[in-house]
């Protein structure tokens, strides 16, 4: 031992590799990722189909059962169909993904840990440099705090932590090693078993928003791309949760399947972590189209892209903003496209008003829609500065078929491309839609006005809220205030 040698560094462990034992024998995890996005799909759109029929929860749905038999322009078989022709696009792509990727071991990470801990040791090298810069003489510090406060005497040094040795072998022959400090041990599992996945899963979902959100706006903004693939999609202006990849088969593949391969590939993601990922994002994309303002799903709450932001996208006067999809909203803030014509949710809550005794806010409830009234006085009306001239379309329906009437300012040049665009479509749009919304929001206000009615006749007391209650009414119909289809504006 006299002999021995001093390394720098320590040394890495040795291991050995073992295959990873599948997930749920005797099914390959590479199959199981393929499967387990196709069961999930199914798996949450048979739980809210249950619920519709059974009538469960009511109160939280967006629209009521007749708007999905009326207002949507595409069968369930259709959808079904589509739905199966993508799913099976979607595999034959995830099997050629999967002969790329290498097979999945264990046994190797202590040693990973480990190269983490290298890291980080090489790291505080730059340390006394670092701190020579402020004035501080690092080096002697550490003699200072040697006995008191060794493993901070250590770093300070630049790694150098003279009282920890370990027993190693090179060649059969026992030598005096470095050890790692307990710390480094920690801090280098913490990075490699939570920090490294989370940055991984970041990076993933990052560019999959950043894949569909560009290439969705794309397919609303040109005209031939709309008509020709993503109009399809459109036909379902009441979405419901098994019509989430309701698509055009090459929409389904640019749009889903070759978006999510590529993040799976960048964020260099294994086998198994691809499985939840594209499990996850199944999970997320069904949950957006399910119908439902659920206030116990956690999915509803992780992100402001939830099923009320997303079914603003799919109505006549808001299909050219909300283009964020499946994740998070960050691009539509950032360039201007979230719709900005306020919280929405009494519109979707048709069978409810008439019981209503008082407007949502009234009642504090949470918005659904994510839509605030003051992003239509802030935000830069680029890109929709120009969507009102170029609506020539408009002039020729009627002002009662262009309901509803949107507040003056940003959302009103928001709701008249996406009306634009409706009319562009006459195959799965068309006026026959800006009708029959224009319809809906007059039922709405004679539900509303019959409640009313029924009030006043209850007490004089109450007669007097119900006249301001009107008039709010009355405002929001004309965009005047938040009321009916602005809701309460923002504070």
């Amino acid at each position: 031992m006299s002999n021995s040698t001093q390394f720098e560094l320590p040394r890495l462990p040795e291991y050995n590799l073992t295959p990873l034992p599948s997930l749920l024998p005797p099914i390959p995890d590479k199959l199981l990722t393929l499967l387990l996005p196709i069961a999930a799909y199914w798996a949450l759109s048979l739980f809210f189909h249950y619920i519709d029929e059974k009538d469960y929860f009511s109160q939280y749905r967006l629209h009521t059962p007749a708007e999905v038999l009326k207002r949507n322009h595409v069968s369930r078989y259709e959808v079904i169909r589509d739905v199966i022709i993508q799913q099976v696009i979607q595999t034959a792509v995830g099997w050629i993904l999967g002969m790329t990727e290498p097979d999945d071991f264990i046994g190797k990470d202590q040693y990973n840990v480990a190269v983490w801990a290298r890291r980080i040791r090489r790291a505080q090298g730059a340390l006394p440099g670092i701190l020579s810069l402020l004035g501080i003489n690092a080096l002697g510090l550490a003699k200072d705090l040697a006995l008191s406060h060794p493993m901070l005497a250590g770093a300070l040094s630049g790694g150098r932590y003279s009282t920890l040795s370990a027993l190693a072998s090179v060649d059969d022959n026992p030598i005096k090693a470095s050890a790692f400090a307990g710390w480094e041990m920690v801090v280098a599992h913490t990075i490699y078993w939570y920090l490294v996945p989370v940055l991984q899963f970041g990076i993933a979902i990052l560019f999959v928003d950043t894949w569909q959100y560009f290439l969705h706006r794309a397919m609303h903004m040109n005209k031939w791309l709309y008509t020709k693939f993503h109009s399809r999609h459109h036909r379902l202006y009441v979405p419901y949760a098994f019509g989430a990849l309701y698509n055009h088969p090459f929409e389904g593949f640019l749009l889903d399947t070759l978006g999510a391969s590529v993040a799976f590939k960048i964020a260099g993601l294994s086998t198994r972590q691809g499985m939840w990922f594209f499990t996850g994002s199944t999970f997320k994309t069904v949950d957006d189209h399910c119908g439902y303002a659920l206030p116990w799903d956690p999915l509803q709450h992780l992100t402001s892209n939830n099923a009320g932001y997303h079914d603003v996208h799919h109505q006549s006067w808001g299909i050219k903003t909300n283009f964020s999809q499946p994740f998070f909203t960050f691009w539509d803030r950032i360039l201007g496209t979230v719709w900005t014509g306020g919280d929405v949710s009494a519109r979707y809550e048709r069978s409810r008003l008439a019981a209503q005794k008082k407007m949502n806010a009234d009642n504090k409830i949470s918005p659904i829609t994510q839509g605030h009234m003051t992003d239509n006085a802030v935000q830069d009306p680029k890109p929709y500065r120009n969507e009102i001239q170029n609506a020539t379309c408009l002039q020729q329906v009627p002002t009662k078929d262009q309901q509803p009437l949107p507040p003056s300012g940003k959302a009103e040049y928001q709701a008249a491309g996406s009306r634009e665009q409706v009319l562009e479509d006459p195959h799965d749009g068309g006026l026959r839609i800006l009708e029959e919304e224009a319809e809906e929001e007059r039922r709405a206000r004679t539900e509303l006005r019959r409640s009313q009615r029924k009030k006043t006749a209850t007490s004089i007391a109450q007669s007097d809220s119900l006249k301001g209650f009107r008039d709010r009414v009355t405002g929001s119909i004309h965009g005047r205030t938040g009321g009916i289809l602005g809701m309460e504006t923002s504070r």
